[in-house]
């Protein structure tokens, strides 16, 4: 059951782990979901590198464990117990100081009947590695669980204190096998159909526009998301610092690294987008692809909605037709019979207020207020 607040927006998915249920926060406020997995999640319980990682720390228990992701941390154990090592991984780390990457990744090690040692606050991982280089590490033994890709970084500098590394490769993220739901995601956003596209690692952002480079429309997407008003929302600080990587000059994101609250923020975003235009004499709100008349609503498509946003944009100015085909399609040759066409299928769904929809004979068209 949808509580209506977000009739007429459309928003695009990359993830494919929880996409689902992303789909349905955003659903229940009545958005449109477009589905366009950027990235696949693998997970590597049957690998003998992390089979081969989990009986060296179970025959040698590391002085420090680095747990990246809470995903990370269940599969692994999940694994151990499928192995039948779930209780001796348990036991190695009984004495082991576990620093934590935000309250998801604590959440998963106390789960296991672990202790923290110690959580970064702000979910990053140089917070993490700041909790672990502020220790004498010479000649100790640290664990590091990796989060979907190497970590050179990371660990780097802990050898350069003196450690002894053993990275854990629990699960890798990788560009989806099928990429045309991502493609036709990213063309949706160039085109205007898509209001808002979400992003729940870093890893998905740069594959999305990975993939936009392979079909030459990355500059396109950059110009949807910085110039054209699409929304990208970040689920946390690491992804949205792989957004701006990728070109996006301001993801949103919100205050605490939450899927709940992400969608919470974008919801408040897209809310701000509402604009209300009067026409010959009735107040009709736009909202996304929706024009909301009294208790009437109807539906839009992207070029209906920007013909009414460029000729609200200065009511009672005459626009020529080839002016408004520039505007709205955006086509050079483009056929100016299109507008009249558009507004001709507009005015009669918009009832009373179609009729500030106004046709100048040998100039083109107005809106009257």
């Amino acid at each position: 059951m949808s509580d209506g607040r977000l009739d007429g927006f459309v928003v695009g998915v990359t993830a494919d782990r929880r996409a689902s249920e992303q789909a349905e926060l955003l659903r229940r406020r009545g958005a449109g979901v477009i589905l366009g997995p950027s990235i696949e999640t693998a997970y590597l319980a049957s690998d003998d590198a992390l089979r081969a990682a989990t009986l060296a720390l179970v025959e040698r228990p590391p002085h420090y464990l680095a747990a990246t992701t809470g995903i990370g941390i269940r599969a692994w154990f999940e694994a151990a117990q499928v192995w039948g090592l779930g209780d001796a991984l348990v036991d190695a780390f009984r004495d082991t100081r576990i620093v934590a990457r935000g309250p998801k990744a604590a959440g998963a090690v106390q789960a296991a009947g672990l202790e923290v040692w110690r959580s970064a606050a702000n979910e990053q991982m140089d917070q993490l590695l700041g909790h672990l280089l502020a220790e004498e590490l010479k000649g100790a033994c640290v664990a590091v669980q990796l989060y979907g890709m190497p970590a050179p970084e990371i660990t780097t500098a802990l050898a350069g204190a003196g450690a002894e590394v053993l990275e854990v490769p629990v699960y890798q993220w990788r560009t989806p096998a099928d990429p045309g739901p991502a493609l036709r995601l990213a063309q949706a956003a160039i085109d205007g159909r898509v209001h808002a596209v979400t992003f729940t690692a870093a890893p998905a952002v740069a594959n999305f526009f990975t993939l936009a480079t392979e079909a030459g429309v990355d500059e396109s997407l950059r110009a949807a998301f910085n110039r054209r008003g699409v929304v990208a929302a970040c689920v946390g600080p690491v992804c949205a610092r792989g957004a701006v990587e990728a070109g996006i000059l301001a993801p949103l994101v919100p205050h605490v690294g939450r899927l709940g609250l992400m969608v919470r923020a974008l919801s408040e975003r897209l809310l701000c987008d509402r604009r209300t235009v009067p026409m010959a004499g009735v107040d009709v709100v736009l909202q996304g692809l929706m024009a909301m008349i009294g208790e009437n609503r109807v539906r839009l498509n992207c070029r209906e909605r920007a013909l009414l946003d460029a000729l609200a944009a200065r009511p009672g100015t005459v626009f020529s037709r080839p002016a408004l085909v520039r505007e709205v399609w955006s086509a050079t040759g483009a056929d100016p019979h299109a507008v009249e066409v558009a507004i001709a299928r507009l005015r009669p769904r918009l009832g009373a207020a179609g009729a500030a929809l106004v046709a100048v004979p040998g100039r083109g068209y107005r809106l009257e207020p």
